[in-house]
C-alpha cells in the first residue's frame, strides 16, 4: 500500500495559474451547467437548496451593493455569520470584489470581536441579528468600520442598518475584479490561546494548496456521490477551507446546518437523514459522540470517509471507528497559517494507531532542531513545513515580527512537537509550551489523554504539567466522568494504576482532578495554558 501512496507524492507536482479567484473556481464557472451547491437545513427543518446558478446571482447582487458602499479592492469585510447559504455568498461577493473577507465566529463576545475588527480595520460587517446587538456596542470604538449588513427583516430601529434583502435592488450581473493567486484574500484569526489572537493573511492560492490535503484525508475525494457536511463553523479554517470551498470546487454539494450547541445524537441524525457522504468531525465532536454511543442510533449512515484533526484521537477513537461508523477515521495535520498538511489515506496506507499521516503530497514537512536542521527518524524536534507552499500564508496581518519568528531558515515553524518513524508516519507529541518534563523525562500529554480515555470511566480528559519540588514537575489530568460514574478516591487510584500499567511509570498523572467540563477553544482544542494558569493561582494562594 506505501508504494502506492510514494508513486503519488513524487509524481505530483503543482499547477498554480498567475490570475486565480475563489469565487469564480468555486461558483461561476458552474453557473451554467446546473446541479446544487448547498443544502440548507434550517433551524425549523425545512430545506432549501441553492444552486451554483443561484449563488452566482446572489453573490453578484451583494457584490453591487459593496461597491456601491465604497468597497475597494484589499478592504476588509467582516463575516459574523452561522453556517449559512448568506456566509457563502458573503465570501463569495468579497471575493469578486477584491476584497479581504474576515471569517468571525458567532459565539465571541464584544472584546473578541472588537480587536479583530479594529486590528484588521475593517469597513463592512455582515451579520446575523442575533450578533447585531454586540456588534452595535462596539461600533462607536471601530472608527473604519462604516456600514453594518445585517441578514434579518428590515425592522431595524437604527437607520444605520443595511438589511440583505436591499441587495434585491442591485443587478445580478457584476464584473469581477481581476486577481491574482497571490492576491490576499482572506485574514483568519488564530485562536489566540497564548497572548493575543494573531491575522494569518491568506492569499487566493490558499485554496489550490488545500485541495491535496481534502483529496488525500477523503480518500481520493471527490467520488461519484460524494456529499460533504461537517459540524465545524465555517467562520474556522476546518470548516471553511477543509470543506467548504474544496467541495464546491470540485462539484461536490455541501449541507449546511446550525449547531446552536452541538449534539452528538442529532449529528448522527442529521447525516443518516441526508445522507451524508463525508464528514470532517473535530477530535472533540468524536469523542462526544463516542461517550454518548450507547443512546444513539447508528442506522441509516451512509458513510464513505470520516477525516479529523486539530488533536490527536489515539487507537481507541480510531477502533470505535471501525465499530460503530464502519471505516477508518483519517487523521490529519495543519494549523491555520499552513493547513492540511499531513495526512491518513487509508486507501493506500495502513492507518498507524496515534499517526497523523504522512506528509500530503506536495508538501515538503519535516522535524527539526532549535537550528533548522532536519533530524533523524525517531528523534523528537518541532514540526516545520518548508518555503514556499501554496498552502502557507502570505504572514501575519501587520505583524512583521511575528512573521519572521514563525521561520528557521527555509522552515516555517509550527510550534508543534513530534516524531517521524521510520515508514514516514508523523506523531504529535504536543505544543511546545505542552510538553512536561518530569524527572528528566519529556512527556507529551497526548499519548496519556489517549491512554485515559481508554478508561471505563472516562469521557474526555486533558493533561498539564504542575510543578512539583521533588521532579521539577508531574503530570497531572483534569476527568470527566462518563455519565452515571461517581468521583471518588478508589477511582482516581483506579485510573492511575491503569495509566501506569499501559504507559510508563514516569507518565502516569500523580494528581487527578474530577470536573464538569475542560476548558477548549472554539475550534475544540484542549486550552492547557488555561488549566496551567488555574494552577498557578492555586499555588500563589496556598502559598498566600
Amino acid at each position: 500500500m506505501n508504494q502506492q501512496y510514494n508513486q503519488i507524492y513524487d509524481d505530483f507536482a503543482w499547477k498554480i495559474p498567475g490570475d486565480f479567484n475563489i469565487a469564480n473556481f468555486i461558483c461561476d464557472r458552474y453557473a451554467g451547467e446546473g446541479g446544487t451547491a448547498i443544502v440548507y437545513e434550517d433551524e425549523k427543518n425545512n430545506i432549501h437548496r441553492y444552486t451554483f446558478k443561484d449563488l452566482k446571482q446572489l453573490s453578484n447582487r451583494l457584490a453591487n451593493l459593496y461597491v456601491h458602499l465604497g468597497v475597494k479592492k484589499g478592504d476588509r469585510i467582516g463575516i459574523l455569520l452561522s453556517q449559512q447559504p448568506e456566509t457563502l455568498i458573503a465570501h463569495l461577493a468579497g471575493f469578486k470584489t477584491g476584497a479581504i473577507n474576515i471569517p468571525l465566529f458567532t459565539l465571541f463576545g464584544p472584546d473578541a470581536l472588537q480587536y479583530r475588527l479594529d486590528d484588521s480595520e475593517t469597513r463592512i460587517i455582515l451579520v446575523e441579528p442575533e450578533s447585531l446587538d454586540k456588534i452595535l456596542e462596539i461600533k462607536p470604538n471601530l472608527e473604519h468600520l462604516k456600514h453594518i449588513i445585517c441578514t434579518g427583516k428590515r425592522t431595524f430601529a437604527n437607520d444605520d442598518i443595511i438589511s440583505l434583502e436591499d441587495v434585491g435592488k442591485y443587478s445580478d450581473s457584476f464584473k469581477p475584479v481581476a486577481t491574482t493567486s497571490e492576491d490576499p484574500a482572506l485574514i483568519i484569526y488564530t485562536s489566540g490561546t497564548t497572548g493575543p489572537p494573531k491575522g494569518a493573511l491568506h492569499s487566493h492560492r490558499v485554496l489550490l494548496g488545500h485541495l491535496p490535503g481534502v483529496e488525500m484525508s477523503h480518500n481520493f475525494f471527490p467520488k461519484a456521490g460524494d456529499f460533504f457536511w461537517t459540524p465545524a463553523d465555517w467562520a474556522w479554517i476546518g470548516g471553511l477551507i477543509d470543506v467548504l470551498f474544496p467541495s464546491l470546487y470540485h462539484k461536490i454539494p455541501v449541507l449546511a446546518f446550525r449547531f446552536k450547541k452541538f449534539d452528538p445524537d442529532e449529528a448522527i441524525q442529521l447525516m443518516a437523514r441526508h445522507r451524508v457522504r463525508n464528514t470532517f468531525l473535530p477530535p472533540t465532536a468524536l469523542k462526544m459522540i463516542r461517550a454518548a454511543s450507547d443512546q444513539i442510533a447508528y442506522e441509516g449512515l451512509n458513510l464513505r470517509t470520516v477525516a479529523s484533526g486539530g488533536e490527536p484521537l489515539g487507537e481507541e477513537i480510531l477502533e470505535w471507528g471501525r465499530s460503530r461508523l464502519g471505516l477508518e477515521i483519517n487523521e490529519f495535520y495543519g494549523q491555520t497559517e499552513a493547513n492540511l498538511l499531513v495526512s491518513n489515506c487509508s486507501d493506500i496506507m495502513p492507518v498507524k494507531p496515534s499517526s497523523m499521516g504522512r506528509a500530503v503530497p506536495g508538501h515538503r514537512v519535516a522535524i527539526i532542531d532549535d537550528g533548522g536542521n532536519v533530524v533523524l527518524p525517531g528523534q523528537e524536534g518541532e514540526i516545520a513545513v518548508r518555503s514556499p507552499d501554496p498552502v502557507m500564508f502570505l504572514g501575519y496581518w501587520r505583524n512583521e515580527n511575528a512573521t519572521r519568528s514563525k521561520f528557521i531558515k527555509e522552515w516555517m515553524t509550527t510550534g508543534d512537537r513530534g516524531v517521524l518513524d521510520q515508514d514516514g508516519y508523523f506523531f504529535f507529541k504536543g505544543r511546545n509550551d505542552d510538553v512536561i518534563t518530569c524527572a528528566g523525562y519529556r512527556i507529551g500529554p497526548s499519548e496519556v489523554e489517549d491512554c485515559l480515555l481508554r478508561h471505563r470511566a472516562v469521557s474526555l480528559s486533558a493533561v498539564i504539567g504542575k510543578a512539583d519540588a521533588l521532579r521539577g514537575e508531574i503530570v497531572k489530568a483534569f476527568i470527566v466522568l462518563k455519565e452515571g460514574q461517581e468521583a471518588s478516591e478508589n477511582l482516581k487510584k483506579d485510573i492511575m494504576n491503569f495509566v501506569k500499567n499501559r504507559l510508563a511509570a514516569h507518565e502516569y498523572p500523580r494528581e487527578i482532578e474530577f470536573v464538569s467540563e475542560i476548558p477548549l477553544t472554539f475550534t475544540g482544542k484542549v486550552k492547557r495554558n488555561e488549566l496551567r494558569l488555574l494552577e498557578k493561582k492555586r499555588l500563589e494562594k496556598e502559598k498566600g
